[in-house]
């Protein structure tokens, strides 16, 4: 395993070698005991098109062998934890191979099978909803294999814009102990149960039982972000809708746009940049505001129908409730720098916001738990001064136990009459995050969750669930870009939601499967998607019911269903819905597995059925595509090498573990990264006579 080798890295001036215009440059040389190892190399090419609040993306994965010897490579890449990949397409040389869904296991067996019998193959394997694994077989000198992923996604409207996430890096996960020790005799935690681990799906590490994550990449040039290829992704976008789209923007990377007959194209500024932060993109769509609407389609699989719910624009209500806001701040070795000092820029607008009838609680957290108070405290300004000294005094250092710090959050009994909202602040690195939403299930009660996610690359799956199951809402801190500005914004406006209890009645439409089981309140600016299968269709009634400001509410819809397949249909917009519903489908299945609701090898049944039936990667189906040619002729025994990925924008090097990805029980470590090493990459591949001269 690479995890052995002590490395070098090497800068080799070179000369250009006759590969694709797409060629990735440069040579990632690791040296130990056991001699010079090559890094596989990689680029990504991004397309991706935007109608209206449906996005359709394409990604194109080029590998590179640098080496003189045959090599398999791994890849471990992030995709958004609400994408439908519903294709994949491998390329060696003149060959062009359509990826086939089958079962994990019998996907991993076939993508064995080729391996040995030399043929290139592709492995995609999912480890969480936004985490993966692109695993390629016979990587040859000189023959580059391209792997082409496709997936569709809704846009959601977050703060009156549609905003994309296309993320680019996986940051580091800790994953370590679970103990969990009350700082307060009122402790009203629910009886907790600890589960065994299913034995297949864990490892063992310093006596503990972990559930394996794949091992996390070298990440070369730690202390020198130079040492690795600088323009590793591109991007080709395309943005049109049925109304007026504007105001494209990003905040997180240099854009090119061009704008015609209401279209907008957007590159990236300086053609090619480096993956090390996530892309956001936030756009409008003008034309006349509905609070919903309706899409459908109808197909050979049956009928399906989607609904767009947007809250009211109504005033703020004069109705105080006091409130406990519990303030629990991530201090692990990941937030050191510009993560922690965003979280005390939010914290002390925050504190300094709080209303009269308030109280509040100040919880920090990394391999342990302390409070500012052992109970919460009325916000008077005397309590609020030596809160806001206690976060300047907070120092990162130690590992990402977010578990026992949501259980801390809970462990005080609440003022009387008062709300509870617990105000979370990490980056989310962590690998065990059923642990936490099953918690916040347990726990939450009639509180709220609201989570802000601070860094340029963090868990939005970790942070999205526990919004979800908060009932609350999450939004995103970049600490590299105006986040004192943005930390301040958010902390001002702790929201409260618009429409809640949130209901549908169909009337006389027969519905199956309306996905989300539960449907979350919406807050201003914010929009939730409903969807079901339907049979029949033709005219029907609809009503959407709720509270709004507690207070009875109801919209009807008169929509006409199609019963067959319309030949006019928008086969881009159209295929779109029965994905995206079979995506939120599979994505509440695996919620009630993390969460431990129903019968698990029920739910993991359904999901291998809808993965199969829609050809859709979930984590109980995977792609693997095979060449038909043979490549590696000479049985050479190729050994499993990682992609190197860049260091996290804004992560400082204390972040990543001196263990496999998987972690560990200690701390995250405050020195670097033992297997990483010193590095430096070729301007260009060198040709193997010229190699063997160096």
């Amino acid at each position: 395993m690479i995890r052995h080798f002590a490395f070098l890295f090497l800068l080799f001036p070179g000369t250009v070698y006759a590969q694709p215009e797409d060629e990735v440059a440069g040579r990632l040389v690791g040296s130990g005991a056991a001699g010079h190892l090559d890094l596989p190399l990689l680029k990504s090419d991004l397309s991706v098109d935007i109608q209206g609040d449906m996005a359709t993306v394409q990604v194109q994965q080029v590998f590179v062998n640098p080496s003189d010897d045959p090599m398999s490579a791994e890849y471990l890449f992030p995709l958004n934890q609400k994408a439908a990949v519903y294709a994949m397409q491998m390329r060696v040389g003149d060959e062009v191979i359509e990826a086939e869904v089958q079962k994990k296991h019998e996907a991993e067996q076939t993508f064995e099978t080729a391996k040995q019998e030399g043929k290139a193959a592709a492995l995609l394997t999912q480890h969480r909803p936004n985490m993966f694994t692109q695993n390629v077989a016979n990587l040859m000198p000189g023959q580059p294999i391209t792997v082409t992923l496709n997936y569709v996604q809704p846009v959601p409207k977050i703060d009156d814009a549609y905003e994309l996430v296309l993320p680019l890096v996986v940051g580091p996960r800790y994953q370590g102990t679970m103990d969990f020790e009350p700082t307060s005799e009122n402790v009203v935690l629910a009886d907790f149960q600890e589960e065994e681990l299913d034995a297949s799906a864990v490892t063992e590490i310093d006596g503990w039982a972990v559930s394996k994550l794949p091992e996390y990449p070298p990440v070369p040039g730690l202390t020198n972000p130079n040492t690795i290829e600088p323009a590793r992704v591109s991007l080709d976008l395309t943005l049109r809708g049925a109304v007026p789209v504007s105001n494209l923007t990003s905040a997180t990377h240099d854009l090119q746009l061009e704008e015609s007959e209401g279209v907008i194209s957007a590159t990236f500024k300086d053609g090619r940049v480096i993956d090390n932060r996530d892309l956001v993109l936030r756009y409008e769509l003008g034309g006349d505001q509905t609070a919903a609407g309706v899409l459908a389609h109808h197909d050979e699989r049956g009928g399906f129908v989607s609904l767009l719910i947007e809250p009211p624009k109504v005033p703020q209500s004069d109705q105080i409730t006091a409130r406990e806001l519990v303030f629990v701040l991530d201090t692990s070795g990941s937030m050191g720098g510009a993560p922690l000092d965003a979280s005390k820029r939010f914290m002390e607008t925050a504190l300094q916001g709080l209303r009269p009838e308030d109280y509040f609680r100040v919880i920090r957290f990394s391999s342990g738990a302390s409070e500012f108070a052992s109970q919460a405290v009325p916000a008077t300004r005397g309590n609020i001064r030596s809160g806001l000294r206690y976060v300047r005094d907070l120092r990162a250092g130690g590992g990402t136990e977010i578990d026992n710090a949501i259980r801390h959050a809970f462990a005080t009994r609440q003022p009387e009459n008062t709300l509870r909202i617990v105000v979370f602040l990490s980056d989310g690195y962590i690998g065990r995050e059923a642990d936490v939403l099953r918690t916040i299930r347990r726990q939450i009660g009639d509180a709220r969750i609201y989570a802000f996610g601070v860094g340029t690359a963090v868990n939005r799956y970790l942070l999205d669930g526990m919004a979800k199951e908060g009932r609350g809402y999450v939004r995103y801190v970049d600490p590299t870009q105006r986040a004192s500005d943005v930390a301040e914004t958010l902390a001002q406006d702790l929201k409260s939601p618009v429409l809640t209890d949130i209901s549908v009645d169909w009337g006389g439409l027969t519905v199956t499967d309306v996905v989300p089981q539960h449907i979350p309140d919406l807050f201003d600016g914010g929009s939730i998607r409903v969807m079901a299968r339907y049979e029949g269709g033709g005219p029907t009634g609809i009503k959407i019911n709720g509270l709004i400001q507690g207070r009875k509410a109801q919209m009807p819809l008169s929509p006409t269903l199609p019963t067959k397949r319309d030949p006019q249909d928008n086969a881009h917009q159209g295929n779109a819905i029965p994905l995206t519903w079979a995506r939120t489908k599979i994505a509440d299945l695996d919620r009630a597995i993390a969460v431990q609701t129903g019968d698990p090898d029920e739910h993991e049944a359904q999901i291998t059925a809808l993965g199969l039936q829609f050809n859709l990667q979930t984590q109980f189906t995977s792609f693997v595509a095979v060449s038909k040619q043979i490549v590696n002729a000479g049985d050479v025994p190729t050994g499993s090498t990682p992609v190197a990925l860049p260091q996290v924008a804004g992560v400082e090097a204390a972040a990543y573990p001196n263990t496999a990805f998987s972690g560990s029980s200690t701390p995250e470590p405050q020195t670097m990264f033992g297997l990483f090493l010193l590095a430096a990459l070729g301007a260009l591949r060198l040709s193997r006579g010229r190699r063997v001269a160096a």
